[in-house]
């Protein structure tokens, strides 16, 4: 039985930004399409699908800045992905989240400080990405717990006390993981399980008897693999068998 190879398909109908077809003809582009530096329904800024807009814009990058303030968003996001820098200031005004999220990405740090007080808050969350310092820190008091989780997972542990009571649970999760052993202590008691386990899991081991009975096997497990030997028999007793047969593991080991 011999195989037919698959029959190429053409690429989906262009269509514009609108939603009317593009036509190479009413394109002020013609020259550059005979040095096939685009190519419609593939790599066309007239297209409003952003792999061919991104297409023209990486083989153009000159012509990105006639198109900064193009009234489809798409356009103008990614004429500010290629574009010169020096050319994107104004655009940290524009109306769309999506071409400040570039801005955020592509511009020196220096030039973005007043994207941290953005309204949207994945404009806020591509910045804080990139902050460093006083700047970083103050993203641990933003309104929305994303914002929040970057600033956690990047700011200096010593910064993260600020944290240890932050109202979403994996915000606090990302703090117990990082924040300095002397606070982590004080996150032993905190209501979420998962939170007390990344304490179990990085707390010295003498100091482990706080979580001993802990209400969650999560935690006590946690516990019983780190625990100084001469709390083990308590955990032997435990009423989980998997922790059981963990803390005799280890009695053996050491008595071996």
């Amino acid at each position: 039985m011999s195989c037919k190879a698959p029959t190429p398909q053409a690429p989906p109908e262009a269509l514009d930004w609108e939603g009317r077809p593009v036509r190479c003809q009413d394109c002020p582009h013609e020259d550059i399409h005979a040095v096939g530096r685009c190519d419609l329904g593939k790599i066309c800024v007239a297209d409003r699908r952003g792999k061919r807009i991104d297409g023209f814009f990486s083989r153009n990058p000159e012509l990105c800045a006639r198109y900064l303030t193009h009234p489809y968003f798409e356009v103008r996001t990614l004429a500010a992905k290629h574009a010169s820098l020096f050319l994107l200031t104004p655009l940290l005004t524009d109306p769309e989240p999506d071409v400040r999220i570039m801005l955020a990405y592509r511009l020196p740090i220096a030039r973005t400080r007043a994207l941290r007080k953005d309204p949207d808050r994945r404009v806020r969350m591509a910045v804080t990405q990139r902050l460093d310092g006083s700047d970083l820190i103050a993203m641990l008091g933003d309104a929305d717990a994303g914002v929040r989780l970057i600033a956690a997972r990047r700011a200096p542990p010593a910064s993260l006390v600020m944290a240890l009571y932050d109202e979403d649970g994996e915000v606090r999760r990302a703090v117990a993981r990082r924040i300095a052993l002397t606070h982590l202590i004080t996150m032993a008691g905190d209501p979420d399980p998962l939170v007390r386990r990344e304490v179990a899991e990085r707390l010295a081991p003498a100091r482990l008897t706080v979580l001993l009975r802990d209400p969650d096997l999560r935690v006590r497990f946690a516990v019983a693999e780190r625990i100084p030997p001469a709390h083990l028999p308590a955990m032997a007793e435990d009423p989980v068998g998997e922790i059981r047969e963990l803390a005799l593991r280890r009695l053996i080991d050491e008595a071996g």
